[in-house]
């Protein structure tokens, strides 16, 4: 018992040291005992614990959730829904809610509910998506939901993760991800690969001179949240 709480803690500090930045890491599982928070396209919301996700690449496609007080379980697909919060189970929850409390302090977002997110929750965005020549409509995991009035970062469900481990069958980001799903303003979200950074950040900031002088020299990818931050509170 002492070895595995040991190993708890250990893993606890490197991720703590390793996901100590901006982006919230993204989660590929849930709790089924604690309450989810689903937003309707209707205008209405369903709260309950989540019984199901199907999911193909990655990709929600169904969300099957029993509303609290309910006995009849209840299927949603993506474009039935607007946003939503989903409780991240276990270890995800103890590890995102020790560094968003953090965070959470600096930053506000009035489209963005960063209570519900501090207690260690994935926030899930609808949003159009650039798919190779098509546009689609997914429902897409926000990585930078406390400063996403200009720019929104969404995890790229296929991306590779520099390095990776594990503790009791859950892997955690290690490192920083190969791509990303990029919003700027309205704009259609498209993927922005580590490979095309060196580029793409002169388009991502071009608004914002000061900052593009300040990056030349050090653009690097893995302080593409830092680039964020800066960009999203000292660029107007």
């Amino acid at each position: 018992m002492k070895k595995t709480l040991l190993l708890l803690a250990s893993f606890s500090c490197v991720s703590l040291a390793s996901l100590a930045q901006s982006f919230i890491p993204a989660f590929d599982r849930f709790s089924g005992k604690e309450i989810a928070y689903i937003y309707l396209e209707d205008g209405s919301k369903v709260e309950g614990t989540i019984d199901d996700l199907d999911r193909k690449k990655g990709l929600i496609e169904e969300v099957t959730i029993l509303p609290t007080g309910q006995k009849k379980k209840r299927k949603l697909e993506p474009k039935e829904i607007k946003t939503m919060y989903l409780p991240a189970s276990g270890y995800f929850k103890l590890v995102n809610s020790l560094d968003q409390a953090f965070d959470a302090q600096k930053w506000k977002n009035n489209d963005v509910n960063m209570e519900i997110i501090n207690k260690g929750y994935a926030y899930f965005e609808k949003t159009k998506v650039k798919v190779k020549k098509d546009t689609q409509e997914l429902l897409m995991q926000m990585v930078n939901p406390a400063f996403s009035s200009k720019i929104k970062v969404f995890h790229d469900p296929l991306a590779q993760e520099s390095m990776s481990f594990g503790y009791a069958g859950i892997t955690m980001a290690g490192g920083d991800d190969k791509s990303y799903y990029v919003q700027v303003g309205n704009e259609v979200a498209e993927r922005i690969k580590k490979k095309e950074y060196d580029d793409e950040y002169l388009r991502l900031y071009k608004d914002c001179p000061a900052l593009l002088a300040k990056l030349k020299s050090d653009h690097r990818w893995t302080n593409f949240d830092k680039h964020l931050v800066e960009y999203t509170t000292s660029c107007k």
